[in-house]
């Protein structure tokens, strides 16, 4: 069986989209992210594999039931590391893992099993987003290389990741490029697909 992770962090005043909060405020970013989460729940909870939730600090009881979604503590210093960590957990049970995050109301049901099926045959699977970085990694063998000292929310993340693939002489596939949200401008541009869940399928 395949394996999706789902990073998240805790929705907590004040800490969830601090780029997003700083333009409209500590409670509208995180009614926007708590919209954002009930959209990821919503894709992931569809998708054929076995689903893991990283929380960023704690365990919590919330709307992500137990019995669809494996929940577990992102463990690690930084980003890089702490998807790393979840990769080499789940990688030995599991032929392919493919991580997501939390704030892509652009990313669907189509385009995850399209990740899948990309590992089929290619080494690595990558969903770029718009501002240089990623939306979806995905890989069939374990490789911190490519999360390790990585300068974490710039523009050059996506192509740095591309280089140290093609620097092991592996494979990979590019996905569509699909935006987050980081900023008002992001939200005014695609929060209302959020109201589109039902075109996920």
């Amino acid at each position: 069986m395949n394996a999706i992770i789902i990073f998240i962090k805790n929705p907590v005043l004040g800490t969830a989209k601090t780029r997003l909060a700083e333009e409209v405020g500590d409670e509208r970013a995180l009614k926007i992210y708590k919209s954002l989460l009930m959209y990821t729940r919503t894709v992931s909870s569809m998708v054929h594999a076995q689903r893991y939730l990283y929380y960023s600090s704690e365990i919590i009881d919330d709307e992500w039931s137990p019995e669809t979604f494996h929940k577990k503590v992102q463990s690690g210093n930084d980003l890089g590391e702490r998807m790393a960590n979840a990769f080499k957990e789940l990688s030995s049970a599991h032929d392919k893992v493919v991580i997501i995050g939390s704030d892509c109301p652009q990313l669907d049901l189509m385009t995850i099993s399209s990740a899948f099926r990309a590992l089929d045959e290619h080494d690595h699977v990558i969903g770029p987003s718009k501002d240089g970085g990623y939306y979806l990694f995905g890989m069939k063998e374990y490789d911190p290389s490519v999360f390790e000292e990585m300068t974490w929310s710039t523009s050059s993340v996506c192509e740095e990741t591309i280089k140290r693939i093609k620097a092991k002489n592996k494979t990979y596939k590019l996905l569509q490029v699909l935006s987050d949200i980081d900023y008002k401008e992001d939200w005014d541009n695609y929060g209302w697909e959020l109201t589109e869940i039902s075109s996920v399928t």
